[in-house]
């Protein structure tokens, strides 16, 4: 199942600039999905930028693997397939299947660069550090381990629903990712989202004015209803 939904090919651009100008990370984003009855909306918690200062912001294209064990006719499967049909501001969002390897790397970076993707996301691992680093684009995994995937995994399928511990991701779905985690924003509720976590964190500047003034945080979280 390949077929692109209507999601998948907005322009990330105008919610990227409101998260990005309003100063909003995953953090509020999550109090706002929590109040909105989106629970499980978080990728597991071991998925983490490669550097502390990572952020992304983009729309899903969900990728699955699946574990295999030896030598394939198909080395790494779809995976060419995959990275070649990645449009700007997409995140390559992959669930890496559970075994041992690195789902991803500098190639397979330098190439997701090259097509304008906002990033990548590995639920499993990566390699080639370094030379990731060096190119300054975003990629939140598990951590290094450089482990080849090419007798141990194969990409079965991608721009299908993927699930992610909890968290179900359709394609198209908006992309946040930060120090504090990622997490996946639905298309349907991506405008309300943004405008409530806007209004969120303004009010959590004035809260924290308040106590830097001597204002009981008690108080403030009456007054203010947040902290």
């Amino acid at each position: 199942m390949t077929g692109a939904s209507d999601a998948a090919g907005r322009d990330p651009g105008r919610p990227a600039a409101a998260i990005t100008g309003f100063a909003l990370g995953t953090a509020v984003l999550g109090d706002v999905l929590d109040l909105l009855g989106y629970r499980h909306q978080f990728l597991p918690p071991q998925i983490r930028p490669l550097a502390p200062d990572g952020t992304l912001v983009g729309r899903a294209m969900p990728v699955l693997i699946a574990p295999v064990f030896g030598p394939q006719p198909r080395p790494f499967g779809r995976l060419t397939e995959a990275l070649d049909q990645l449009r700007p501001g997409e995140v390559y969002l992959a669930r890496g299947g559970g075994a041992p390897c690195a789902a991803w790397g500098e190639l397979l970076s330098v190439t997701a660069r090259g097509r304008g993707a906002a990033g990548a996301v590995i639920d499993g691992y990566h390699r080639d550090t370094r030379k990731i680093l060096e190119l300054g684009w975003p990629v939140f995994s598990r951590g290094p381990y450089a482990q080849d995937a090419g007798v141990r995994t194969t990409v079965i399928d991608f721009r299908v629903p993927v699930e992610f511990g909890g968290a179900l991701v359709e394609p198209g779905d908006l992309i946040v990712g930060d120090i504090d985690g990622v997490l996946a924003i639905p298309s349907a509720c991506e405008a309300e989202v943004i405008e409530r976590a806007a209004r969120k964190v303004a009010a959590e500047q004035e809260v924290r004015a308040a106590i830097e003034a001597g204002m009981s945080s008690t108080e403030a979280f009456a007054r203010h209803g947040v902290l």
